[in-house]
């Protein structure tokens, strides 16, 4: 491929930005993980201030292509787009022209050698496209497309015959509907439009709306994506709700592109509903260039508004026999790029456990008497009181995003510091902070945040471990691998520059390891479907060493594709099975030395 001289430029400027954005004490920034969610330089939402002046970030419903070896991604309402190499670092672009709003739950796909995308916020307009995304002189080439009723949460496929399909929802009502496009001026249809599947709550427990699926409110099917894989065509799908721990995406699959399609016993693909950051729904599933899948989702803060979100990124594929798959087993600790070779894609964890939670801090500065201002719109199921009414320090690492420590200032004095309570092994950092009463609206170029990270073995000799006092870029979710682990019992935070009046921080994350016992294996592990085999009760003895528990299930012994992280409790209620469904069902402690020894599998008829 000829390289442009723009495109040389742009490569000069990005490379002269990375040097200098900060540095990890004579280390290299090289890395070979990253750590949801994503560390991108999420948008503050601007098009909803004639309401709000609740400032906050949001990243939703990302489409992301391979294009010549790039993968951009699309997300709603971001002003732009996201373009990477490794998907590691991800680039913000600033398009010559784009959707003046930007868009809305965007569809992106490729074809002759271009990059459409469609998703106008209006629900109509036209596709446009482009053969140089990173300059973005979008065209519109097509008339607008304007059916009745408007295009909801639209996806654009090519198949392998160049032949293009539109699939299209967002409702509590309506089902998923496809068309066929013609290839050559997308806004004609082939055909009618055609109804392709709905929500079934009744018989599959995973769609039932509300936190914990414990709503009886109609749920929302939305967010389609399709895939085609030894061809099989699987038609993705989101539900129940954008704001819950439990967004998820579920597959239909078919021979033909436009059905009749079939439910997959083994949904929902993309399940994360416990851990740190919660929900994986809305998503889109890309092949990188060694060939294997991933799938980026939406996950939820809806703190500030319901509509606060951010992005995951995890590994996928296909099973021999074609049942497709999502791991988010361990989807918030570190995981290896697309670029390392491990043992198996599907298994691309780290084994770098949370060295941080709930351990002794202290800090010099503490927010009180300050309300934090939210957006008062809450529908029925929705838990505001999950945030704690206080900012105290314990809320740095008790592993909720949705808690937060606000100090008094962003002054550059301010500090805290971190017990372990013994000597470990520290691999990476993470400091995910949060926008409490800000007031920035929109992408301004200005925004950074600096800070300096120590370590130190007896709480009295202090070495940098992380610089970033220098540091020019955007980094909300900071994820910081270190090149060579650091052995320390104490971290500290110093923080630089915050661009908000009060420095916050979700949560500050050290992983590593703790260098002592893994936890023993759970025993008493039971497992009793209800009368509703929707929902299944799981209990199990609690292991003393245990931080918390992993609990796996699928639809076949070798195949549990599906998990759940739980902090504190021996039990749990799963919500998310369908009836008449057979189920196999596996539960692991684990801690900050490591994972225990499997439970036998328990098979629910």
């Amino acid at each position: 491929m000829k390289t442009t001289g723009i495109y040389r430029k742009r490569i000069w400027i990005a490379a002269i930005a990375f040097l200098a954005a900060g540095s990890l004490a004579g280390q290299t920034t090289s890395k070979s993980t990253y750590c949801n969610p994503l560390d991108v330089d999420y948008t503050y939402m601007s098009h909803y201030r004639a309401n709000t002046d609740v400032s906050y970030r949001s990243g939703a419903d990302p489409a992301v292509v391979n294009f010549r070896g790039k993968y951009y991604m699309f997300v709603t309402r971001s002003h732009g787009y996201w373009v990477s190499e490794d998907m590691s670092r991800w680039e913000f672009i600033r398009p010559q022209s784009w959707y003046f709003s930007g868009s809305n739950a965007p569809a992106a796909a490729v074809k002759d050698d271009k990059i459409l995308v469609y998703g106008d916020p209006s629900g109509r307009g036209p596709v446009i496209e482009t053969d140089n995304p990173e300059l973005g002189d979008w065209k519109t080439n097509f008339a607008v497309m304007n059916p009745p009723g408007g295009i909801q949460d639209p996806n654009i496929f090519v198949d392998d015959n160049e032949r293009v399909y539109l699939y299209e929802e967002s409702s509590n009502k309506w089902p998923i509907r496809g068309v066929e496009l013609d290839a050559d001026n997308f806004y004609i249809p082939m055909g009618e439009q055609v109804d392709l599947f709905n929500l079934d709550p009744e018989n599959h427990g995973w769609e039932r709306f509300g936190q914990d699926h414990r709503s009886d409110l109609d749920p929302f099917i939305e967010g389609p994506w399709m895939v085609k894989h030894n061809n099989t065509y699987y038609l993705e799908y989101g539900a129940p709700g954008t704001q819950w721990n439990v967004y998820a995406d579920g597959v239909y699959t078919s021979d033909n592109p436009l059905g009749p399609f079939k439910y997959a016993p083994y949904n929902p693909i993309a399940y994360k509903p416990g851990g740190f950051l919660k929900g994986s729904g809305h998503g889109s599933t890309v092949q990188d260039n060694n060939d294997n899948y991933w799938h980026f989702s939406t996950m939820a803060i809806s703190v500030n508004y319901k509509f606060e979100r951010r992005l995951g990124m995890f590994p996928a594929g296909f099973e021999p026999d074609g049942q497709m798959y999502v791991n988010t087993a361990y989807g918030d600790y570190p995981h290896y790029l697309p670029d390392e070779k491990v043992a198996a894609h599907k298994n691309r964890f780290t084994g770098w456990m949370l060295l941080s939670k709930d351990k002794p801090v202290r800090t010099n500065s503490i927010l009180k008497g300050v309300k934090r201002n939210v957006v008062d719109e809450y529908e029925e199921g929705y838990m505001p009181e999950q945030e704690k009414p206080d900012y105290s320090s314990q809320m740095l690492n008790d592993e909720n995003i949705r808690t937060l420590w606000v100090a008094e200032s962003n002054s550059d004095s301010i500090w805290f510091e971190m017990d372990l309570g013994r000597t470990m092994t520290i691999n990476a950092v993470q400091i995910n902070y949060q926008d409490f009463n800000a007031s920035i609206f929109g992408k301004p170029d200005t925004l950074r945040q600096q800070f300096i990270i120590e370590t130190s073995q007896n709480g009295k000799q202090w070495q940098i471990a992380i610089d970033f006092s220098d540091n020019r870029e955007d980094r909300p979710h900071a994820y910081i691998e270190l090149e060579k682990p650091v052995q320390g019992r104490y971290v500290k935070f110093k923080n630089k520059y915050f661009p908000n009046r009060y420095l916050a921080i979700g949560e500050f994350r050290v992983f590593g390891n703790g260098n002592g016992e893994k936890p023993l294996t759970p025993s008493s592990f039971i497992v009793k479907r209800q009368t509703d085999e929707r929902n299944a009760d799981i209990s199990w003895d609690a292991v003393d060493d245990a931080m918390g528990y992993t609990l796996y299930w699928g639809i076949a012994e070798k195949k549990l594709n599906n998990s759940v992280m739980i902090y504190g409790d021996n039990n749990y209620e799963l919500r998310a099975l369908n009836k008449g469904q057979e189920y196999f069902l596996q539960l692991e402690a684990f801690n900050e030395n490591g994972i225990s020894k499997k439970t036998n599998v328990q098979n629910v008829p």
